[in-house]
């Protein structure tokens, strides 16, 4: 009966689903149908990038990602086990504290340190007046190392927040039935915590070097020759949207190899945990630490908050007050009004989307459904770059074939173009989101409902809904906050005068004006505390 009343229903909601599917998966389907428009042009500046910048940019973008991934793994890595296998007077609040750094956009973080650590710094000049010195006393930040340290203070959360979990889920009963065989604790550590998280490392390790692909505010503001920079050069500066998209596959093929290496580890983990047992966990007690070992995890806890989150929030501040010339607030009411317009706007009409996503998919799950849903999630792995070239691409091609249409004018001179641009790529985490309610509602209930008469757009509104609030809820957040921070696609597609706080905050900092940067960029800190906070009440929260 249910088969027959979901073939009735599967006739305009699977014309929806493909239209939505399509509208999201656009943009990739341009980039790689680039190369079926091979043109002299096109092959001509792919051949001089090839012999002259590519090199550079690939090994840029190379030295980049292996020292982000070393930087994100020590760091996240060192702090999850401090936290979760060993015990010391403030704990509790580094668990917590950890997290703060994912509120901070990176760029924001560039911003601080780059005005701290310069030649003309504040830093700087008190050591040279303090110890009597002259000249430059490091290299500038503003390099690739400095690059690696401001995407390593970033984000090394993810790969924290992945091991920390997987620490606590399964290693403490196998730590301490370890411990009564009689291993020593770096044993312990040596072979049974470190392969444990091992799964957990490599998934946060590729969220940060996806992350780190995606990048365009950091990289522009340093003048690093990344691969997003040439992308940007080969579009803009060479007026070649073809061999931008080109160029774009090569890394839209390094963020598949990453998601790949993501989507395993995940499921690593979860045959970790299935095959795992929490029995004797709540016996296991963490190592107690004393003397200069405490102050040790001290240390090791507090310098990545300190350095990710309270140094750029203090430096900021100061620069914010300290600014001679007066603060554009009433600017700053229309910049933020335009964020908030656009990220509202977006995050209610993504998580429509997902709804509707997964819904066709809980109703309809056959291949087809699940090829699409795979094209939608791999949006927000996608750098901005890549979105907006598979945006304008089909756009051209509209314009050029029929030069009557508005096409190009509705996507570049409205917000419809970047509305689309952000439901591309932030669609997927409402998409995650909404999934893993999914995943707690039991398909018996389905089955009930519709013996009960509950069917199609009613089975979604008076039984799904209901217990999806919570996993709306935090998509809605999710979305809104990812909307707020977004730079590159922002940049190119926004409409005239309508500036949002992090063009405003990238554009002023740009010119050297961080005292006015200060104020969006703080704004940005403070709407991105919202997913922090919602991360470390569910870190309080006991396992069940």
């Amino acid at each position: 009966m249910s088969r027959t009343l979901a073939r009735g229903f599967s006739g305009i909601p699977s014309l929806l689903f493909a239209l939505l599917a399509l509208i999201l998966a656009l943009p990739v389907l341009a980039v790689l149908g680039s190369w079926l428009q091979w043109s002299g042009s096109s092959a001509e500046i792919l051949q001089e990038m090839a012999r002259t910048v590519l090199p550079d940019y690939a090994l840029t973008s190379l030295g980049l990602c292996l020292m982000v991934a070393v930087g994100v793994t020590v760091l996240g890595l060192s702090t999850a086990a401090l936290v979760t296998l060993f015990d010391f007077p403030g704990r509790g609040a580094f668990e917590w504290l950890l997290l703060l750094p994912l509120a901070m956009p990176a760029y924001v973080v560039a911003y601080a340190y780059t005005d701290f650590l310069q030649f003309s710094g504040p830093l700087q000049m008190a050591l040279r007046d303090l110890l009597g010195l002259q000249g430059r006393l490091w290299p500038d930040v503003r390099s690739v190392w400095g690059a690696a340290l401001v995407f390593t203070l970033s984000l090394y959360p993810y790969v924290y927040l992945l091991a920390r979990t997987a620490l606590v889920e399964r290693a403490g009963g196998l730590m301490e039935a370890a411990r009564l065989l009689g291993a020593p604790l770096p044993r312990r550590i040596r072979e049974i915590a470190l392969p444990l998280a091992r799964p957990a490392v490599a998934a946060g390790v590729a969220l940060a070097l996806m992350e780190t692909l995606a990048d365009f505010g950091v990289s522009s503001y340093f003048g690093i020759q990344t691969f997003t920079a040439g992308i940007y050069k080969a579009w803009l500066a060479m007026d070649n949207r073809i061999a931008a998209a080109q160029l774009a596959t090569l890394l839209l093929a390094v963020v598949v190899v990453l998601l790949q290496l993501e989507q395993r580890a995940q499921k690593r983990m979860r045959f970790n945990q299935a095959r795992g047992s929490r029995q004797g966990s709540a016996e296991a007690q963490p190592v107690q630490l004393v003397g200069g070992a405490r102050v040790l995890a001290w240390c090791l806890c507090g310098v990545p908050v300190l350095l990710g989150f309270a140094l750029p929030v203090l430096i900021l501040c100061h620069a914010m007050l300290g600014e001679a010339t007066e603060l554009p607030w009433a600017r700053f009411g229309q910049w933020a009004f335009t964020s908030l317009r656009l990220g509202a706007f977006t995050a209610v009409l993504a998580v429509g989307v997902a709804l509707a996503l997964a819904f066709s998919v809980r109703t309809r799950a056959d291949a087809l459904s699940r090829t699409a849903i795979g094209l939608v999630g791999l949006g927000y792995a996608i750098p901005g770059a890549v979105v907006v070239v598979g945006l304008l691409l089909p756009v051209g091609w509209i314009q050029h074939t029929w030069p009557a249409s508005k096409a190009g004018a509705w996507v570049t001179a409205t917000a419809l173009g970047l509305v689309w641009a952000y439901l591309v790529r932030f669609c997927a985490v409402a998409l995650q989101s909404v999934q893993s309610g999914y995943a707690r509602i039991p398909v018996s209930l389905d089955d009930s409902a519709r013996m009960l008469g509950v069917t199609g757009w009613g089975l979604l509104r008076r039984v799904h809904a209901p217990l999806l609030k919570r996993t709306t809820l935090a998509a809605v957040l999710l979305v809104f906050v990812d909307v707020m921070k977004e730079l590159p696609a922002t940049m190119v597609l926004r409409p005239f005068n309508s500036d949002t706080l992090a063009v405003v905050a990238y554009q002023l900092a740009r010119d050297e004006r961080l005292g006015e940067a200060a104020l969006p960029s703080l704004a940005l800190v403070l709407v991105g505390l919202i997913p922090v906070i919602l991360l470390s009440r569910t870190l309080r929260q006991p396992l069940k």
